[in-house]
């Protein structure tokens, strides 16, 4: 009977069918919040010009890597626009409901995309695979 082997991920970064699922969720969640925001009737205007804010985290890069790091998770992470979202319809806020919803899109495709939270490695190392020279 012949074993297979598997061989284990880069630290820190999955692979296979975990990545793919990962990125998936990412796709729903995008898809999720635009046809939200769509059925919330928010400004599209509103949505092109918010969509890509989150990353204005970049310039943290600026810095060193670790800082970088650290800004652009915390904008790339779902707790933050989740406990917007969460204000928004405690309060009745329609441009915090705007906010998160185009937050989390945004979110939402960057995963799909690829683009996960960073390590401290540098801009090209994230939890869902190396990026661009990073991945050579």
């Amino acid at each position: 009977m012949s074993e297979t082997t598997v061989q284990a991920p880069a630290a820190g970064a999955v692979t296979g069918g975990v990545n793919i699922l990962l990125r998936l969720e990412g796709l729903t969640l995008f898809a999720g919040m635009v046809l939200l925001y769509w059925i919330w009737g928010g400004s599209w205007w509103v949505f092109v010009i918010l969509f890509l804010a989150p990353d204005l985290s970049f310039i943290a890069y600026l810095s060193d890597p670790r800082t970088g790091a650290i800004v652009y998770n915390a904008a790339h992470s779902y707790m933050a626009p989740v406990a917007l979202l969460t204000t928004g319809f405690a309060v009745a806020e329609p441009l915090v409901l705007s906010i998160a919803m185009i937050w989390l899109a945004h979110i939402g495709i960057d995963r799909a995309l690829g683009y996960g939270l960073k390590y401290q490695a540098g801009f090209g190392f994230t939890h869902l695979g190396r990026l661009g020279k990073a991945a050579n």
